[in-house]
Order: C-alpha cells, then sequence, then structure tokens
C-alpha cells in the first residue's frame, strides 16, 4: 500500500481548508507530530483515526485510497463530474478542452 499517496491526498484536503498541521491536528485532537508523520506516508492510522480524520477534512474514504481501492477510481470519476458540474461553462469548456488534448495524445 503507498502510504505516501494517502499521505499527500489528506494534506491536500487538509491544505483546501487553509489548515495549517497544528490547527489541523488540534481539530482532530491528534499531535502535530502524528499529522506529519500521516502526511509524509510514515504512519498509518488506526480505522477509527482515520474516520476522524475522514470527518474533519469532509472527505471520501474511497477518495483518499482511490489508488490502492480496486474500484477507486470510479469513485473518483463521479466525484470529479460532480465538481466538474459545478463549475462555468467557460471553465467547463477549457477543462473539456485540456482534457480532449491529452486524451487525443494517448
Amino acid at each position: 500500500m503507498d502510504f505516501k499517496s494517502i499521505g499527500k491526498r489528506l494534506k491536500m484536503y487538509r491544505e483546501m481548508q487553509e489548515l495549517n498541521q497544528a490547527q489541523f491536528a488540534e481539530k482532530v485532537n491528534l499531535s502535530n507530530d502524528y499529522i506529519s508523520k500521516i502526511e509524509c506516508g510514515k504512519r498509518l492510522p488506526t480505522l477509527l483515526t482515520f474516520v476522524s480524520i475522514l470527518n474533519a477534512l469532509n472527505a471520501s474514504a474511497d477518495v483518499i485510497l482511490f489508488d490502492v481501492l480496486d474500484k477507486g477510481h470510479k469513485s473518483l470519476i463521479s466525484g470529479f463530474t460532480e465538481r466538474i458540474g459545478k463549475l462555468s461553462k467557460d471553465d467547463q469548456k477549457r477543462l473539456f478542452a485540456i482534457l480532449e488534448a491529452y486524451l487525443g495524445e494517448k
């Protein structure tokens, strides 16, 4: 299991909430050092702690674990679809142009 990729996604969600590690650690009643080790991929939290972290980040486990779950990519795509639907029509057109260019190369 790739603990580093899981930690990076947790960090990304924390930063999206504009929380530093100390603020987030306080929010989930964990030490700053422990949060740092999770985000660096040096520690894997217990299931109960993981659920607390996900709830505090308003994140879904399948999104955080998508590359270690067999069906994780389907959930991630579904989440992107929802987020894309919230973009303005102009932003959607720009994003689709980027995707078309990328996929056209494959």
